[in-house]
């Protein structure tokens, strides 16, 4: 018979729970021809060797293995341009999406000629299962952003479980960002027509193994992925969070600055303070969230903190130049500030992604940095 459905599964440290999950899947789909593609981005638990050795005597089940690649969004992405198969459906491997309701999904999709069908934790018959109140209201209010850039009406654009048709994939997959860990909805928002839309409730199972990864930076990664669906076209959505970074910088070098001149220490050894403190802060926060995905490590982390003083040092005296000559020149005050710091900011963050944080090798990580950051960017869906 011919390949009907392939099953998408990224895995990641802490989740290989491959042998009853294919279990599950083999219950479910008795009937459907079918083939399970996990992706694994190069996890040191042998998620991908267990694979390959189920993979010798089961013909459905396969594995890719991505070295020196990593996250959630672009793991599904690849997974589905792997295979052949005219239906799609990507779902986690830690057990908790309800695996028997592929078959009903893939029907809805097939009678009434979907794009996508989504399986939806809030609709009659859903459910978010034991999430704490607060994670039910992040939720909610994960919903309520999405509408900004989505095509559709989603109850539950957060899910990690739906199925789509190959040829709505192949319309849009061009335009998909792969940012951050809510591929769903980078798929909707990437369509410039209305999306087909179905949706299937099931009721959001316990986790068995590992924890939820949902921190303030998974939630800092949707906010650029939504920033980069409104503004991508104009704006690189990495160049909105350093400035919001920036932002932040600027109101606690003001601080500082204050404090010590209050402390009585002169202007002079106040503001090399306060702009060593804030230049060393600023580094810190855009390696952890602007540069998530490139951070720097162990060593590396020195080198790439001397890079960025220098490369802001230089921002700061083109900001001071520029902004001098405005002034001189009739300019306000602060029109002549903002073009000085419109102009620095440019400067300082293509000069910092092209020298600090520029896309290195990873094999000068090991393995367990590699695992270690790819659970970072896997919540539960």
């Amino acid at each position: 018979m011919m390949l009907d459905l392939a099953v998408v599964i990224p895995t990641f440290k802490e989740e290989a729970n491959i042998g009853p999950l294919l279990e599950r899947l083999a219950a479910a789909l008795r009937g459907i021809e079918y083939e399970v593609i996990f992706v694994d981005d190069d996890s040191p638990d042998g998620t991908a060797a267990a694979v390959r050795a189920i993979g010798l005597n089961n013909p459905r089940v396969r594995v890719l293995q991505r070295i020196e690649r990593r996250g959630l969004a672009s793991a599904c992405t690849e997974g589905m341009m792997a295979t052949a198969a005219p239906y799609i459906a990507v779902m986690d491997a830690d057990l908790q999406h309800d695996e028997t309701i592929l078959p009903e999904m893939l029907a809805k999709l097939k009678r009434e000629k979907l794009d996508i069908v989504v399986a939806t934790r809030n609709a009659v018959g859903g459910s978010m299962g034991d999430f704490p109140a607060w994670r039910v209201r992040l939720s909610e209010f994960g919903r309520w952003l999405s509408r900004m850039v989505s095509h559709c009406d989603l109850s539950d654009p957060m899910s990690g479980f739906f199925l789509l048709d190959r040829r709505f994939l192949e319309e849009i997959v061009h335009s998909v960002s792969g940012v951050g860990f809510k591929i769903l909805l980078d798929l909707v928002a990437s369509s410039n027509r209305p999306v087909r839309l179905g949706e299937v409730p099931y009721r959001f199972g316990a986790r068995m193994h590992g924890e939820s990864k949902l921190d303030i930076l998974v939630g800092v990664e949707y906010i650029q992925l939504l920033l980069d669906k409104s503004l991508g076209d104009f704006i690189p959505a990495r160049f909105v969070i350093f400035g919001m970074v920036g932002a932040i910088g600027a109101v606690l070098h003001l601080s500082i600055l204050f404090a010590l001149l209050k402390a009585g220490q002169s202007f002079l050894v106040s503001q090399v303070w306060a702009t060593v403190m804030v230049m060393t802060l600023n580094f810190f926060l855009n390696n952890a969230i602007t540069y998530r995905d490139r951070r720097l490590r162990g060593m590396a982390l020195a080198g790439g903190l001397a890079s960025f003083y220098i490369a802001c040092s230089i921002g700061a005296f083109i900001n001071l130049r520029v902004a001098t000559f405005g002034v001189q020149n009739g300019a306000t005050w602060y029109a002549a500030g903002l073009i000085g710091l419109a102009i620095s900011s440019v400067w300082n963050y293509g000069v910092t992604a092209v020298f600090t944080w520029r896309n290195q090798k990873r094999a000068k990580f090991s393995r367990r940095d590699l695992a270690g950051s790819a659970t970072e960017s896997h919540s539960a869906s």
